[in-house]
């Protein structure tokens, strides 16, 4: 459980996003308005973000609570990015290697992050986890649920799958082998976002000056926040967002057609 946010857009300050909303990520740490299970996101935090011409994003993460860490608002006001993610953590397992499990993950130029739990770890995965490399077992960052969802998840763009596709066909492997999982990831790439609503809240804003977010939550009362349904693929720009209904495990009905939102 946890609650996070990725951001493409025009560059701003990261505590512009993140600390100074009067419900952002930051105060969602402590006093989330819309998170179903968990209260308090104080098992570690961290936030990638990426330098102007440098695909590779930066991150800065720690185990503990964000509130407590004397220097993360200082950082957030004087550096500056057009991407981001960040997560607040709430652990499933409390205590389990400390920052190594704070999101974002990272790989090359993407960063990820699950807000969820899969049933049934570590035995539901197994099977899964048979499929990676070993190697790729072997050098888990952490040894939790989301590192091994980030490992399906990294996995499949190695292979080729651009980022919706390869995060929803990891929900949809993780939902058949562990039911009743909840599964919102978040990816980016620093120019694309893609997110999974499966289980918990998400949402999306598309700012006037150009850009959109996606979060666990709005990190404001902006009437423009649009709710993203269960059970759905979120793939977002700096100008469009693109959703597409995702189908339970099992269900041989046809999807509706992908959507485009209009931006307004």
């Amino acid at each position: 459980m946890c609650r996070h946010l990725a951001y493409v857009g025009p560059a701003e300050p990261l505590g512009r996003l993140l600390v100074e909303p009067p419900h952002g990520l930051y105060r969602q740490s402590w006093a989330p308005r819309r998170q179903r299970y968990g209260t308090v996101n104080a098992d570690g935090f961290g936030v990638g973000w990426y330098a102007e011409g440098d695909p590779v994003p930066a991150r800065y993460r720690r185990a503990g609570p964000i509130w407590a860490d004397q220097s993360f608002a200082d950082l957030a006001r004087v550096v500056s990015s057009g991407a981001l993610l960040a997560a607040v953590r709430d652990a499933t397992l409390a205590g389990a290697d400390a920052e190594a499990a704070a999101a974002p993950f990272a790989a090359g130029t993407w960063l990820f992050s699950h807000n969820g739990a899969v049933k049934g770890w570590p035995g539901s995965l197994a099977p899964a986890a048979r499929t990676l490399p070993p190697e790729d077992v072997l050098s888990l960052e952490a040894r939790n649920d989301s590192a091994l969802v980030w490992a399906l998840v990294l996995n499949r763009l190695r292979a080729g799958d651009e980022g919706g596709q390869a995060l929803a066909d990891t929900v949809l492997e993780v939902a058949e082998a562990a039911p009743g999982s909840r599964l919102n990831l978040l990816l980016t790439d620093g120019e694309t976002i893609a997110a999974s609503a499966w289980g918990d809240t998400l949402w999306y804003l598309a700012l006037p000056g150009g850009g959109t977010a996606v979060a666990s939550e709005p990190y404001d009362d902006d009437p423009h926040w649009q709710e993203v349904p269960d059970r759905t693929l979120l793939v977002a720009s700096r100008t469009d967002v693109l959703l597409t209904p995702l189908k339970e495990p099992g269900d041989t009905a046809l999807a509706p057609a992908s959507a485009k939102e209009p931006r307004t």
